[in-house]
Parts: structure tokens; C-alpha cells; sequence
């Protein structure tokens, strides 16, 4: 039998509500000893989910504060098991001695995602529905928002489930030529099942290809400035940010670090990272940022090269021009246009394999700024689904997820293979019990320890 556990659900410091929840056997006979109705019912007499009026009181019986309070009993609960919640102002003091009078109680304190835990033990949520919590509070704009609540409805697990279901019937079927070795498989059902197998090869193949999506989705898209010392990386950054995030100097090599900064422009999540300008030096501190420039410059999904546009663009630039639309879309940013002697500069006629785009701006000024986030927004399309979209909730939103559903591709992959070359059902069935053990491990249906204990280490206490 699990233990009663209690937390304080609200974040740490001073606020207009407070929570503190409970979890396990006893959850609302605990909560009724810090809990007073002002009426006549007691709270373990209350039905589930109503909200009682009371006074609530420390491991003494003094009345600290007055607030709400509510029971949800098993297997109706977020946890599967019996719960209770007390609602009081948003004094830490008060959620401080309220939490101790619990643990006098007999409660004792919940570990990080302990709640979400028992959820998924208990079969209220699977393992990325799980994830799809953490991601939810941690989410930056609306598009991950949106992504992470389709998720956590099962929008992905019923994706999953699809798959699955799929393999479970083709290892049946081999399962049952195993049973009744002298049942050979005639060579039009062996062209079924492998059309079978190629279908949910396909599927898979669909569902890893959303794995850069969603990560883009969840975390933004990578959007690297990057640029000479002085043509206004940092000062690009902070306009589009909308406050100083990064310092400005009239000094060449003040950024010496990538800094970021996660906003949405034009519907779109971007994670934008300003970088030191690339130039060769003698500093060795400024050869470290130039270093992690270009690192993050490497991992970027777009690029941003800024330049003066008070000066025509030296042999460096076309050449940092060159390299970055080898790797990624990139937008040529053309700054200072309310400088005087500005002009636009054409970009060499000879450009790598992705999409240039020439944008006029003024950092200082702003003008030119909608013109630029047009044009991100335009490129952003091409890396994730409009925001609202059908699929949302359906995209690998982590390392884990896309692990896991590579392996399956892999092992269906061999599966075929073997199928196809005829070798016997049983090797043919050790590929398809592969695939669906990794589909399996992705959802939590076969569950490891240290897999679940890294996942709901990332969540908050109380939750």
C-alpha cells in the first residue's frame, strides 16, 4: 500500500492563493484534522469534489487562516487514489505551517512529480501523457501549449496505440505458425503480412519524422545571429525580444557568450540566440565565444547574419554568407537603415543550397522589424505546423520518444527483411517483439526504473 503523501502545489513564494495536496490512504480523514467546515458537514462525509468553507489550522488547533477544501476519492483522482486539496491564501508561512501540521499527521513530504508518478503507476496516465504534464508547465508560447495538452489528452498515445495494435496482429499470426509448425504460410499470405509490416514500417517512419518538429515546437525554433563585431546582433536581439537582454556597446567584442531569449513571432515559437561576432582575434576569451558561435551556429534550424548596412559587405561577410546558407534558411539582416550613407546590399549570386532572404532594418528604431518577423514566420512554416493545427499533441516532443521509436523502426526494418528473404516466422517474430517492447517503453507499458525516476525527476514538488 502506498504511503500518504503532501505538498504545496503553488510555486514558492507570496501569492493570492495557496494549495497544498494530498495523496494516499487517509487523504481526507488527514486533511479534516486542519480542516473546519463552517457547516455541518464533515470533510470526509463531503461528496467528491466539493468545495467546503472552513477555517484551517496549524499541529496546534489555532486557526492560521480561512479557505477551501475538497476531496476526490479513488479511482475518480488525478492519482487513482483517495486525494484532498486545501485552499488558503498564498502566505508561505501559512502553507509552511499548514504543511507541517499534515506531517504531524501522518502525511510526509511528496518527492518531485510524485503525484504524476502514482498517476502513471496507477494507470491514469501513460508514459508520455506523463511527459506531456511537465511539458505543459514548462511550455513558452501557445504553440507548445497547445502541442503539450493534445498530448497529455492522449493525442499521441492513441497514435502509439495504432502502431501497436497493428504489430500485436502480425505477431499473432506468427505466433500461430509456431504453435502449428505443419501450417505453412502460403506465398500469397506471406505478401499480406509483409505489405502488413511495410504499412506499419510507413507509420513509424511518419511518426520519428515528427521527432524535429516537436522538439522545434517544445523548445523553439533555433534562430542564431550571427555577424561581424558592431553591425548589432545584440541590439537586434533585444528589439525583437522587447527589453535589454543583452548588453550594447559602441566596443567591437562586448558579447563574448550566446545568450537566448524564447518568444513568439508571428505564431511561431523561436528560441533566438545572439552570439559573438566572428572575427579572427588574439583574445583568447573572445576565441572561446567565437567557438561557441559557431557551435550554435552548426545546431541552428535559421540564421540571422547581421550586417552595417553603412558598409559595403567585405570578402568575411560573403564568405559567413556562403557558410551559413550551406547549413540552414538564412535571412540576410541588413541593419542601421537610419543611419545616413545606408544601403541595402546585394547579397553574391552564389549562395549555398538553402533560401536566402534579404530584410531592411533599423534595430534602434524598430523600422523594419514587422518585415523581418514576415519573414521568419515564412520560413518557420516549413519547419512546424500552423499553430492549431489537427496534429496537435501528435509530435515526438523529446530525446527519449525519438529513441524510442527509432529502435521500433529499426526492428521492423529487419523484420521486413527477413520476411521478405524468407527466413523462418521465428526470426521474423524476434524483430516484431523488439519493435513493440521499444513502443512499449515509449508509453510506459513496459516500464524501467531508471527511465520513469529520470522523467518525473524533472518535475516540480507538488505535482
Amino acid at each position: 500500500m502506498s504511503e500518504l503523501i503532501a505538498a504545496i502545489a503553488t510555486p514558492p513564494g507570496t501569492g493570492g492563493v495557496g494549495i497544498l495536496r494530498l495523496s494516499g490512504p487517509g487523504a481526507a480523514r488527514t486533511a479534516a484534522q486542519v480542516f473546519r467546515p463552517k457547516g455541518t458537514r464533515d470533510l470526509t462525509q463531503a461528496p467528491d469534489r466539493q468545495l467546503l468553507y472552513g477555517s484551517l489550522t496549524d499541529q496546534t488547533g489555532q486557526v492560521i487562516d480561512t479557505g477551501l477544501a475538497f476531496v476526490s476519492r479513488a479511482p475518480h483522482s488525478y492519482t487513482g487514489e483517495e486525494t484532498a486539496e486545501l485552499q488558503c491564501h498564498g502566505s508561505p508561512m501559512v502553507l509552511s505551517l499548514m504543511l507541517d501540521a499534515l506531517c504531524a499527521a501522518g502525511a510526509r513530504l511528496a518527492r518531485p512529480g510524485e503525484f504524476t508518478q502514482r498517476a502513471f503507476l496507477n494507470g491514469k496516465l501513460d508514459l508520455t501523457q506523463a511527459e506531456a504534464v511537465i511539458d505543459l508547465i514548462d511550455a513558452e508560447t501557445p504553440a507548445a501549449a497547445r502541442q503539450a495538452a493534445g498530448q497529455l489528452n492522449g493525442a499521441l498515445s492513441r497514435r502509439i496505440e495504432g502502431i501497436y495494435q497493428g504489430l500485436t496482429d502480425i505477431m499473432a499470426h506468427f505466433c500461430a505458425v509456431l504453435d502449428y509448425p505443419d501450417e505453412d504460410i502460403d506465398p500469397f499470405r506471406t505478401q499480406t503480412l509483409l505489405e502488413d509490416l511495410t504499412n506499419q514500417q510507413a507509420a513509424l517512419d511518419a511518426l520519428l519524422a515528427t521527432g524535429q518538429r516537436g522538439r522545434r515546437l517544445a523548445h523553439g525554433i533555433s534562430c542564431v545571429l550571427i555577424g561581424r563585431p558592431n553591425a548589432g546582433k545584440s541590439s537586434l536581439l533585444n528589439a525583437l525580444a522587447g527589453y535589454d537582454r543583452a548588453i550594447v556597446t559602441q566596443i567591437p567584442g562586448t558579447t563574448r557568450d550566446t545568450l537566448e531569449v524564447t518568444l513568439e513571432l508571428g505564431g511561431y515559437p523561436f528560441r533566438l540566440v545572439d552570439t559573438a561576432g566572428l572575427r579572427e582575434s588574439e583574445d583568447p576569451i573572445e576565441q572561446l565565444g567565437v567557438a561557441r558561435s559557431r557551435d550554435a551556429m552548426a545546431q541552428a534550424d535559421l540564421l540571422l547574419l547581421v550586417c552595417d548596412g553603412t558598409q559595403p559587405l567585405t570578402e568575411e561577410d560573403h564568405a559567413l554568407l556562403v557558410q551559413a546558407t550551406d547549413q540552414a534558411d538564412t535571412i540576410l539582416v541588413a541593419n542601421k537603415s537610419d543611419l545616413p550613407g545606408y544601403h541595402s546590399p546585394l547579397p553574391p549570386a552564389c549562395q549555398g543550397a538553402h533560401a536566402l532572404t534579404t530584410v531592411a532594418l533599423s534595430a534602434k528604431t524598430g523600422l523594419g522589424l514587422d518585415e523581418l518577423e514576415s519573414a521568419l514566420a515564412r520560413l518557420a512554416e516549413k519547419n512546424l505546423p500552423q499553430a492549431g493545427a489537427a496534429a496537435a499533441g501528435e509530435l515526438l516532443t523529446n530525446q527519449r520518444q525519438t529513441e524510442a521509436v527509432s529502435q521500433a523502426v529499426q526492428a521492423v526494418g529487419r523484420a521486413c527483411q527477413a520476411l521478405a528473404a524468407g527466413f523462418t516466422p521465428d526470426a521474423v517474430l524476434t524483430d516484431v517483439e523488439s519493435a513493440m517492447a521499444a513502443l512499449g517503453e515509449l508509453t510506459g507499458k513496459t516500464i524501467r526504473e531508471d527511465i520513469t525516476r529520470r522523467i518525473f525527476e524533472r518535475f516540480c514538488v507538488g505535482k
